[in-house]
This record gives C-alpha cells, sequence and structure tokens, in this order.
C-alpha cells in the first residue's frame, strides 16, 4: 500500500510545496538588478535609470507598494515606466501611490495592454501551447468586447500632471544637468496599438542621447527602432518567462523575441546596426497567476556611462542582482 501511493502523494507534495514557495515567497521577493551599459558618447557624465515595469498592481499589495516607493533613495536622474502599471480596475490610487516618490524625479512612460484592459482568467498552460503554434499571447489582437476596460486615462493624468512624458507613439525628451535626453516610444504592439511610422526618423539631431522605449517586445518594433541608430532600446512585457525551469531558463516569452533574452540585457541588428536592448523581468504578475518561479520580482536601475569608459571603445554590459 504505502508503494503504491507514495510515489504520487509525494508529487503532489512537493508541486503543493512549489506553489506555496511561488505565489508565497518568491513573487514577493523583490530584487533590484543594477546594469551598467557603455551607450553614451565620449565625454558625457555617467547618467542613472531607473526602469520600472509590469507592476501588475492590486488592492492591498502593501509589500510591493512600500518597496516601490523605497526606490526613491536611489536617486535615479531619470525614471522609465514600460507599462502594465495595472492587474485591477481599481488599482489606480495604489499604484500612484506606490510610484508617487518616483514621480519626483523626471521621467517618462509607455503603457501595457493591461493599463487599458482588465487581467482575463487563463490557462498558463495556454502560453506554452500557443508558442508550439506560432503565436504569442494575444497574437497582436485586442482583447474580445466585454472585457473591463481600466481607467488608464487616470493613470495617464497623473503621470502628466508629475511631469513624466508620454511616450505612446510620440517623441518626448528631458534635461537632466544640461543634457537632453532624446526619447522615443512607441503604444503597445502586443494588441496592435504601436505606430512606427509616427516616430520614424531616428533620434533627434539635437539631443546628447536618444533611447527607445517599448512595453513589449516585438521584434519589428526592435527592428525598428535598430534600423534607425537608436543604441538603446528598453521594454519589458515578458515577466522574465514568470515560471522558469533551474537552470533552464524560460519557456515562453509571451511574444516573438527569443527566451534567450526574455530578461537583461542583449544586443539586437537591424538594417546594419546594432542596439544595446533591456529587457525588464518586471515586479508583478497577472492577478489570476500570483506566481513567480525561478524568476523573482525585480526593477532595475541601468548605469549608461560613455562608450570609451567601460572595456575599450566598444564596450561590454556589467549586471549584477542586489537582494
Amino acid at each position: 500500500m504505502r508503494a503504491r501511493y507514495g510515489v504520487p502523494l509525494g508529487i503532489t507534495a512537493a508541486g503543493a510545496a512549489g506553489v506555496v514557495y511561488a505565489a508565497g515567497f518568491e513573487a514577493r521577493s523583490f530584487r533590484l538588478r543594477r546594469v551598467t551599459v557603455p551607450v553614451l558618447p565620449p565625454g558625457m557624465r555617467p547618467l542613472r535609470v531607473l526602469q520600472v515595469s509590469d507592476i501588475h498592481m492590486v488592492s492591498g499589495q502593501r509589500k510591493k507598494q512600500r518597496w516601490l516607493q523605497s526606490l526613491a533613495g536611489l536617486r535615479p536622474d531619470f525614471v522609465i515606466n514600460t507599462g502594465d502599471n495595472l492587474s485591477d480596475p481599481e488599482g489606480v490610487p495604489e499604484a500612484l501611490d506606490a510610484l508617487g516618490p518616483l514621480m519626483e524625479f523626471p521621467g517618462a512612460y509607455v503603457f501595457g495592454s493591461n493599463d487599458y484592459y482588465g487581467p482575463k482568467l487563463r490557462n498558463p498552460a495556454l502560453y506554452l501551447i500557443e508558442k508550439l503554434q506560432g503565436k504569442h499571447g494575444l497574437n497582436g489582437n485586442a482583447p474580445a468586447v466585454g472585457v473591463v476596460h481600466n481607467p488608464w486615462e487616470d493613470l495617464r493624468d497623473a503621470f502628466d500632471a508629475a511631469g513624466w512624458v508620454g511616450l505612446n507613439n510620440t517623441r518626448g525628451s528631458l534635461k537632466i544637468d544640461g543634457y537632453e535626453i532624446g526619447l522615443t516610444g512607441l503604444d503597445d504592439p502586443h494588441i496592435k496599438r504601436d505606430r512606427y511610422a509616427r516616430v520614424a526618423g531616428g533620434p533627434e539631431a539635437g539631443a546628447d542621447f536618444s533611447l527607445g522605449v517599448v512595453h513589449a517586445p516585438y521584434i519589428r518594433s526592435l527592428d525598428a527602432f535598430t534600423a534607425d541608430g537608436y543604441p538603446l532600446v528598453l521594454a519589458g512585457h515578458t515577466h522574465g518567462g514568470q515560471l522558469c525551469i533551474p537552470f533552464y531558463g524560460a519557456l515562453v516569452t509571451n511574444c516573438d523575441l527569443d527566451t534567450e533574452r526574455v530578461k537583461g540585457l542583449s544586443r539586437h541588428a537591424a538594417g546594419g546596426n546594432e542596439s544595446y536592448l533591456h529587457v525588464s523581468a518586471g515586479c508583478g504578475t497577472n492577478r489570476y497567476t500570483p506566481v513567480r518561479f525561478a524568476c523573482p520580482p525585480e526593477v532595475t536601475l541601468l548605469t549608461l556611462v560613455p562608450r570609451d569608459g567601460l572595456h575599450g571603445s566598444h564596450g561590454s554590459p556589467v549586471s549584477r542582482v542586489v537582494r
């Protein structure tokens, strides 16, 4: 009898323990990733950029709110928010409360699909099935009729009132210690809101440095930014794979980006140019799948340095994670 039932019961117990760990501990084990990127023109002083992504705020997530508030102590030069701030139509006040101290710094933002639409209950296995079918989550289509619409206008108005620059299919800039930082952004490619033709043409001639910003790192967007000569593109959306296999990595990215670049810093080539790409693993989850495994939630502090300021003329990135 013990031999007959012992193994199934052991597997069940191990699975239950894994779920408890993934939901109760790792999904709340927030980390700060520090990355050094050699992309600035020679002679320009380093810039510290805090990238916040995929907060997916749900009412009552007090630990996440306190942790995000504490990041103001890093004193970044500016903040880039790469979208999906919400996972609850009632979460706008708490998302803004969490981001309040960071909104005291210069910043810019793009939106993701979860800023516009409320989440739906979905079998996580469908992400893997869709990958095998060549699909990618929503596969570029807006959510079906009847889905809850989030109050994204309230989020936008608060960001704008704080002086953050909206970059949904538009350009903008920030003044940082006399430097002009050019910013070009896209609305979310995951639901086909991106309109690169509106912002095409490459970095502004008068800017000291320019970067591209998008929520979901679809190849068409990365190709466009890179071919146009942007040295750095920031994105989110992937959750770093969210449910990963230890010593292997992510199984899916929920877009057409390869799993090797599901999070962190990498390179992207298109049109004879090469850009650095940083994909944030994000610090939240969909409210209906509140688990992360082998992929802790995180925010990234990127230190941008001159191209000749780190390991020679082309440079090599440096990355580390801090608990």
